[in-house]
């Protein structure tokens, strides 16, 4: 159980906490500096040459795990410190914006983690112990990343919209486009431009790419090439962008990776972020399915429970409506009379619902009855239920799928826009001092 454990606990320190060290990694790094040496001040923060000794350790780990070439020290050490300060500022700005994780969350992720990792949590208690693994830390570690996901779409959020407009122009193209709908697997490396450059500048960034792709043409690896040059968040995990949809890259991107064959490199592409190069990893069909689902048409009437009545009193309440239904009064005039949702305008008539569309308790009663059929009173979430199935029906809803992965794919080329912009933003406005080179 420990060594597949320790396997799954490896890319749990991948994901959620790559620039943490467990105990025994620790004791073979050199403690060439005191603990309180200051190799970065971020705001009003700090980070010490502990830290980044711990980060640099555990992003060797990682891509020693990968089999990936290491890059030189000097250009390993910029990289996991401009990792470490991008972290910091983005949670010195959740803090400011009152963004925040609670307890109850980071137990339901724990929890989940387990879980996948087919442990009890007195067990994966025991392999984090065992490997050295300060329990808290994890939590902490799993906080942060929690805290800067939602950060980010909470940014998303507020910036990116997709319109039923652009959802029928995407599918329209994606039927005449002779890219097709496969899913691609890139290795992918990034030369930031800014706004604020100035040609001399970009020129610069222009040169820096032009010898990345001449050392991935002298046959460097990839991973190696885009851990000393990408300025991309993933460049020292090898800058792999795992399976996407093509049509999820933008069109000019679509075009070009179309035509590759797994392994082929692209010349330097330019756009408003800065210069590209991706390699072909991978390519694989994606199937458009048929999707035929059962769906329920009910209505029904709600009593909330809230601060002015009581669970029993909405019981007794739904109880005696139950009773005046028995007794053969209409469904459709108690529901407007009586019922305390938004659907009590139109006798309570919710529509045709999908599996999944409403909370459990409400979903498995309604899934008990026969058209016609009114259910005794059921508690939920919202308070006490009465439903009544109307009809059901089988649904083609291939339709509605396509135009929801339309619109996933609209969405994710928008934000991954939005997320670099405002990354870009949220450092150029921060206080950031480096001191590596008072050290030297």
């Amino acid at each position: 159980m420990h060594n597949r454990s320790y396997s799954y606990l490896v890319l749990l320190l991948m994901v959620f906490m790559p620039f943490y060290a467990t105990a025994q990694e620790m004791e073979s790094i050199p403690a060439v500096k005191p603990v309180d040496h200051i190799v970065a001040i971020v705001n009003e923060d700090v980070i010490t040459r502990q830290e980044l000794d711990e980060a640099i350790k555990v992003a060797i780990d990682r891509l020693q795990l990968q089999g990936m070439q290491l890059p030189d020290q000097n250009t390993l050490q910029n990289q996991v410190i401009e990792s470490i300060v991008t972290k910091r500022i983005q949670l010195q700005h959740a803090k400011e914006v009152g963004l925040s994780v609670g307890e109850s969350e980071i137990d339901e992720t724990v929890q989940r983690i387990a879980q996948e990792n087919k442990l009890s949590l007195p067990e994966f208690y025991a392999v984090l112990e065992k490997d050295g693994i300060s329990f808290n830390k994890f939590r902490e570690e799993i906080r942060d990343e929690m805290i800067m996901a939602r950060l980010k779409e909470r940014e998303i959020k507020h910036q990116v919209n997709v319109t039923e407009g652009e959802v029928d122009n995407f599918l329209r193209t994606q039927e005449t486009s002779a890219v097709g709908n496969d899913e691609y697997r890139l290795a992918h490396i990034l030369i930031l431009v800014t706004e604020n450059m100035n040609s001399s500048q970009i020129q610069q960034r222009s040169e820096r790419a032009k010898t990345a792709l001449a050392k991935l043409k002298e046959g460097v690896e990839f991973a190696q090439v885009a851990a000393e040059f990408s300025d991309a968040a993933d460049a020292s995990k090898g800058g792999i962008i795992d399976w996407r949809p093509i049509d999820q890259m933008g069109p000019k991107f679509a075009e070009l990776l179309e035509s590759l064959q797994p392994g082929d490199l692209t010349q330097i592409v330019q756009s408003p972020s800065g210069f590209h190069i991706f390699k072909l990893l991978g390519r694989r069909t994606q199937e458009t399915p048929t999707v035929i689902i059962d769906q329920t048409h009910p209505r029904h009437i709600l009593i909330k429970v809230n601060e002015l009545t009581s669970d029993n009193d909405a019981k007794l309440k739904i109880t005696q409506l139950k009773e005046r239904l028995d007794r053969g009064e209409n469904f459709e005039e108690l529901a407007k009379l009586y019922s305390e949702d938004t659907s009590a305008a139109s006798g309570g008539d919710l529509g045709w619902l999908s599996p999944g569309d409403t909370v459990a308790a409400f979903e498995q009663t309604m899934n008990a009855l026969l058209p016609g059929q009114i259910s005794e009173p059921v508690q939920s979430q919202f308070g006490w239920h009465i439903i009544q199935v109307l009809e059901r029906r089988s649904q083609d809803v291939s339709l509605d799928r396509r135009r929801q992965v339309a619109r996933q794919a609209i969405r994710t080329r928008k934000a991954d826009v939005v997320v670099q912009e405002w990354l870009r933003q949220l450092r150029d406005q921060a206080y950031v001092e480096l001191r590596l080179d008072d050290e030297q």
